[in-house]
C-alpha cells in the first residue's frame, strides 16, 4: 500500500508514502552521493533502489497491484521487468527519453516475485505510469496521482479495493486545491493525510524538490521530525547530509 504523487508548479515537487507489512519486507533509508533510496532487501543480499531520487532529478517507485496476466513474468529477451526499470531509471543509468523508448519496444512485466506498477518522473515533471500488461501513459498536467489500484484499466483493479481505502480520492480532492504555489510543507500534509497504520504503516514519507534539489522525509509516520537530504552541486562541495529537524510540516 503506498501513495505517490508529482505536482508541477512554482516547484517540480513530488512525495511518497512507503506503506510496508515488515513481516514480509526488510528495508532501510539509504543516502548516497548520488541517490536516496529506500533500500528493499533482496535474497541476492542487496538493498535494491526501486524507491528513490538521483541528483539529477528522477524519481522512481514501484506500488503493489494486483496482478493481470498479461503482465506475468517472462525471461525472454524482448521482455524487461519493471523493477529493473525503475531501478536503471533511479541509478541514472537510463534517460526519462529512453525510458519512454523502452516502454515502446519492450514487453514490461512483473517480477518473478511481485506484481508492481510505476510512476517515473524527471526533474522536469514529466511523468510516466507504467502498468505492466495494460501499456504505459506519460502525463504533463499539473499533477499526477497514484494508489494500488490500475488507472489506465480500473475495472482491472475495482474488484481489490481494500473496503475504505479511499487514499486516492482524498489525495485527488487536496491537489485540485492548490493552485501554483505547492511547497513542501503542502506535499507532507497530503501525505499525512494518507498514511497508514497498523500491519501496512507508512515507514517512509518523502518529499523531493527540484528547485531545493533536497529530499525531505520522516519514518514511521513520525511528521514533526523531518530530515534533509541535499544533494551536492557541482559548483558548491559541502556535505550532503543535514540532520537537524526542519519542520516545515504544518499538519
Amino acid at each position: 500500500m503506498c501513495t505517490r504523487f508529482v505536482y508541477r508548479g512554482d516547484d517540480m515537487i513530488t512525495g511518497f508514502n512507503f506503506d510496508i507489512d515488515l513481516s514480509v519486507w526488510k528495508h532501510k533509508v539509504i543516502e548516497e552521493k548520488e541517490r536516496f533510496y529506500i533500500g528493499i532487501l533482496q535474497p541476492d543480499g542487496t538493498y535494491h533502489s526501486y524507491h528513490g531520487v538521483n541528483q539529477n532529478g528522477n524519481v522512481g517507485t514501484l506500488l503493489y497491484v494486483h496482478g493481470n496476466s498479461a503482465g506475468a513474468y517472462q525471461d525472454r529477451r524482448n521482455c524487461m521487468t519493471i523493477a529493473n526499470l525503475t531501478e536503471q531509471f533511479i541509478k541514472a543509468q537510463i534517460s526519462f527519453d529512453e525510458v519512454l523508448q523502452i516502454v515502446q519496444s519492450k514487453n514490461i512485466v512483473y517480477a518473478p516475485d511481485a506484481t508492481m506498477q510505476a510512476m517515473l518522473s524527471d526533474i522536469h515533471g514529466r511523468t510516466l505510469v507504467i502498468e505492466p500488461g495494460i501499456g504505459y501513459r506519460e502525463e504533463q498536467s499539473t499533477y499526477s496521482l497514484i494508489t494500488n489500484y490500475s488507472l489506465m484499466k480500473p475495472e482491472s483493479t475495482r474488484d481489490f479495493i481494500v473496503p475504505g481505502d479511499d487514499r486516492y480520492e482524498r489525495a485527488l480532492q487536496l491537489l485540485d486545491n492548490y493552485k501554483n504555489e505547492f511547497t513542501v510543507s503542502d506535499a507532507f500534509t497530503l501525505l499525512h493525510t494518507v498514511r497508514q497504520e497498523g500491519a501496512w504503516a507508512t515507514r517512509v514519507s518523502f518529499v523531493y524538490s527540484a528547485k531545493d534539489q533536497a529530499v525531505y522525509y520522516a519514518e514511521n509516520n513520525h511528521f514533526e521530525h523531518i530530515t534533509r537530504f541535499v544533494f551536492p552541486s557541482a559548483e558548491q562541495e559541502r556535505s550532503s547530509h543535514a540532520a537537524e529537524n526542519l519542520s516545515p510540516f504544518k499538519g
